[in-house]
């Protein structure tokens, strides 16, 4: 399980050098910052059933503030600058 992690930190990482290279800074960070945080986890070492409960805590505030951000933040609009 702990390679999962790694292999989520491989991917976040190649979506932050395309944030990056597309010009969108805040998604860039927001993707470096899930990067480290894989990569940390990552490495230590825990129990499956403890990188399973790290899994889940991180969905579960993946999905509060995507649906936070969607129903308060974001602001509807069709394709326009």
């Amino acid at each position: 399980m702990d390679r999962m992690f790694r292999v989520l930190a491989f991917w976040t990482g190649i979506f932050a050098v395309m944030f990056y290279t597309g010009d969108m800074m805040e998604a860039a960070l927001l993707s470096l910052a899930q990067t480290a945080f894989f990569l940390a986890v990552g490495y230590l070492k825990l129990s499956e059933r403890m990188y399973v409960y790290i899994f889940f805590s991180y969905l579960t505030v993946f999905m509060i503030g995507f649906t936070y951000y969607s129903s308060f933040i974001l602001v509807p609009s069709f394709g326009g600058h």
